[in-house]
């Protein structure tokens, strides 16, 4: 395909531009957890609200998401099917886990990236005054649905909310009816709930990278002058010399993740990727440049590269990128000649 400038700003979500749902899930009206924002990115991610905006449907084998929440909101316990990865964007946040949040809880702050096992509870709290962004990544193209907590279902029924089976969420409040011969998704029974067993805390700290553990991996194909590539999650060797960890999982992601750092005036080689290329913008501000014209990405700012598209990433200053390459085992950069 031919790429034009326009077509790329097409790939670029803005993050003054990000379209929230504050209705996605069954405890949207739970207190603590009634100011939440969700956002689907890329892919149509876990929402139980058909209305959810998607900016883009192309599927990668992922999805990126993400989360916005003033302080003491909470993100109410539930489990997953496949990986869910928090990048965190801005703010500081508690980790917590099991179903009624019994089972400890771990912080994290802005550059701290977390994955957390599935099939077992969490949830997470905003913890510091104003507004704070989580992206999150989710595996596959279909991730599957969430699994809530007993008491999560307890609570949406008492403010007028129900699910249905297959994940569609019903406002008893604003008027909707529960379709006739539908059948409502039923909280999970004890024995469900002893199989989400939550690892050991020295286990999940194998699944936490802070922002000053970052360690450039020498040779990496990006790496030049002023800039280096970090390796977050690498479960197997990669194509191009990631050995694994520091985050390997002992369940699959469909993805790998690094962390792109540019100095001042840095750029990286031209190079393409087979496999998909996710750019999550943490601080500063990086030019995609390529023969099609250049895209500004700021901070907060997604953007997804063409596969096989040649492309060099520059900066005027200090700038920080998370980098989602799809497979459990990409290639790659391909650098150009």
């Amino acid at each position: 395909m031919s790429w034009t400038r326009e077509t790329l700003k097409a790939r670029r979500v803005r993050y003054a531009d990000l379209v929230p749902c504050r209705n996605a899930f069954v405890d949207t009206r739970t207190p603590g957890s009634d100011r939440k924002e969700n956002f689907t990115i890329i892919g149509p991610g876990v929402s139980e609200n058909p209305n959810q905006h998607i900016h883009i449907a192309e599927p990668h084998g992922f999805n990126v998401g993400g989360a916005r929440q003033p302080e003491g909101c909470l993100n109410s316990q539930h489990s997953h099917e496949s990986a869910e990865v928090f990048i965190v964007h801005s703010g500081h946040w508690r980790l917590i886990f099991g179903a009624e949040g019994e089972d400890g809880s771990v912080e994290v702050g802005p550059g701290d990236i977390a994955s957390v096992p599935v099939h077992m509870f969490r949830g997470f709290e905003k913890l510091d005054a104003g507004d704070g962004f989580l992206f999150v990544l989710l595996g596959g193209d279909d991730p599957g649905r969430v699994k809530w907590a007993p008491s999560v279902f307890e609570l949406a029924k008492e403010h007028g909310l129900v699910l249905l089976k297959g994940g569609k969420l019903v406002d008893l409040r604003a008027g909707e009816q529960v379709p006739e011969g539908a059948e409502l998704e039923q909280a999970p029974n004890a024995d469900e709930v002893a199989r989400l067993v939550t690892p050991t805390a020295e286990r999940l700290a194998q699944c936490v990278v802070r922002h000053d553990q970052l360690s450039a991996t020498e040779g990496a194909g990006l790496n030049g002058r002023g800039v280096e590539e970090c390796p977050v999650i690498v479960s197997r060797h990669s194509g191009d010399g990631f050995a694994p960890g520091p985050i390997v999982g002992w369940w699959p992601h469909g993805f790998q993740v690094r962390v792109l750092r540019l100095s001042e005036g840095a750029q990286t080689p031209l190079y393409h990727c087979d496999e998909p290329e996710v750019l999550l913008v943490q601080r500063g501000r990086v030019r995609v440049q390529s023969s099609a014209g250049d895209v500004i990405l700021d901070a907060g700012d997604t953007f997804t590269s063409p596969q096989g598209w040649a492309h060099r990433l520059m900066s005027d200053a200090p700038a920080e990128v998370v980098v989602v390459r799809g497979t459990d085992t990409p290639a790659g950069p391909v650098i150009a000649p």
